[in-house]
């Protein structure tokens, strides 16, 4: 039962946090979907407009997925040494480059939404939607980045209350706001008309910002004294010395190529739909949304299977490790277990709390039965990567996301390339052409299970406790 418990005890707040972030993104679709449409711009279009907008971000943030992941791991292996000097440097690394990284993409987001519009192909009207939405966002970066590097740290400490506390501000915040901001607010003689499409961006970057002053009042009251007593500006300068960062950059630098493979695959699922008008974009975007809602449960024993897997293989006891791979796996597909009745059986529920656009609700019901397979074959993916970030085994979890993106659009190219040769072009051959994009999807997942499954036995149990590179 101990297993078990630790594996709850990080798990559980972690899915507490997690369960509110669909819920932002299901606000900010419905905020679109619920302003009035003009004889110009439909409800379509404007959810269009998040979808394209949000899938820019994704494109910029994705990249630095790292300052979690890598940060993550490398701080479990610390605390499992029970080397805080180590956890504090670590810390001091990812915060550093967060901060370093979110100016950069400040001074270049004018060109980034200039080559971005190159490639991403949607119409006019969403394209200025998106273009607005990403101009006030993009002022939340230095928040955004720096909570990636907080949470990552956090989870490594075994502490999964401190970002769930800081998800809960963030996630509430961006609700509240975005609904305020957008929509207006009247009470008694005070009345504001609010900022309409605009306001459901201004709400992201007042949340970001909230949630990176509760990550510093945590870290302060937290470990303060526990980790970072007496620990300076000298201190934080000497953390960055080339010897000592190697395996910071190292195990990095096979993330980042992660965090491009999983944004070909989003990108590549968003512009595909695109392609075929704004009616599927808005359906295929509902649809992913509604897809990573199981995850949102299964990350919480991912993080678990993150933090203590680095923890024990930084305290060299590989029986705990074996226990807790066991379990997470257990705990985690029973999870994808759930959500295939959820799909099956509720799923038109769903679709109306995303919209009220009958059109949209009725695309999107048509491709429900590919979200009943998500789940089993996600669940596993997902729970490995948690494992192989906690042993920061980099190289396989590089080398999977590459198999999976070029299977995803190996399935995709090749089965829409089949289509084009035997239907007709019409409303039949695209709504065809997304259950082929769904199909590849699914693919991609299955590939990175059996990737992960096979080198378990060397990557996981051999390989650190070999003090092998992973």
């Amino acid at each position: 039962m101990g297993v078990n418990r630790n594996i709850l005890n990080l798990a559980v707040p972690s899915i507490l946090a997690n369960v509110t972030v669909p819920l932002v993104g299901m606000a900010d679709i419905a905020v679109a979907g619920h302003l009035d449409p003009t004889s110009v711009v439909s409800s379509a279009t404007l959810i269009g407009g998040v979808a394209i907008g949000t899938m820019l971000f994704d494109l910029l943030y994705w990249n630095f997925g790292f300052l979690r992941v890598g940060t993550g791991g490398l701080a479990a292996q610390a605390f499992g040494k029970g080397d805080m000097r180590e956890a504090a440097d670590i810390f001091s690394r990812a915060t550093g480059m967060a901060l370093a990284c979110s100016l950069f993409l400040l001074a270049v987001q004018w060109i980034f939404l200039k080559l971005a519009f190159m490639v991403v192909d949607c119409s006019s009207e969403v394209e200025a939607l998106a273009s607005e939405y990403f101009f006030i966002r993009i002022w939340a970066s230095p928040a955004t980045l720096s909570l990636m590097a907080f949470k990552g740290w956090f989870i490594g400490m075994q502490d999964s209350i401190s970002p769930m506390v800081t998800d809960l501000v963030v996630n509430g915040m961006n609700v509240l706001a975005s609904i305020l901001l957008a929509f207006g607010l009247t009470a008694g003689n005070f009345s504001w008309e609010g900022m309409g499409f605009s306001g459901i961006a201004a709400g992201t970057v007042i949340a970001q910002y909230s949630g990176l002053a509760c990550a510093v009042i945590l870290l302060l009251s937290k470990y303060g004294g526990k980790v970072f007593r007496g620990y300076g500006a000298g201190d934080f300068v000497a953390a960055f010395d080339r010897t000592r960062v190697k395996r910071f950059f190292s195990v990095n630098a096979d993330l980042f190529v992660r965090s491009v493979c999983f944004i070909g695959i989003y990108i590549g699922f968003t512009t595909f739909s695109a392609h075929y008008g704004d009616l599927l974009l808005a359906s295929g975007t509902i649809l992913m949304k509604i897809m990573m809602l199981f995850s949102y449960f299964t990350d919480g024993f991912a993080y678990a299977g993150e933090a203590l897997t680095g923890r024990y293989i930084g305290a060299g006891d590989k029986s705990m490790l074996r226990r807790t791979v066991k379990f997470v796996f257990v705990w985690s597909m029973s999870i994808g277990l759930v959500f295939m009745f959820i799909y099956a059986f509720a799923g038109l529920p769903i679709l109306k709390v995303m919209t009220t656009d009958y059109q949209v609700v009725d695309m999107s019901l048509k491709y429900m039965p590919w979200m009943v397979l998500m789940p089993l074959a996600g669940c596993a993916a997902f729970a490995w990567d948690g494992i192989y970030i906690g042993a920061t085994a980099s190289r396989s979890i590089r080398n999977t996301m590459i198999l999976a993106a070029a299977a995803f659009f190996l399935v995709y190219l090749a089965g829409s390339g089949i289509l084009k040769g035997m239907v007709p072009e019409g409303e039949a051959a695209s709504m065809l052409a997304v259950h082929i994009l769904l199909a590849a999807y699914l693919v991609h997942l299955i590939v990175r299970t059996v990737y992960l499954s096979v080198r378990y036995r060397r990557d996981i149990l051999t390989a650190p406790f070999e003090g092998a590179s992973a």
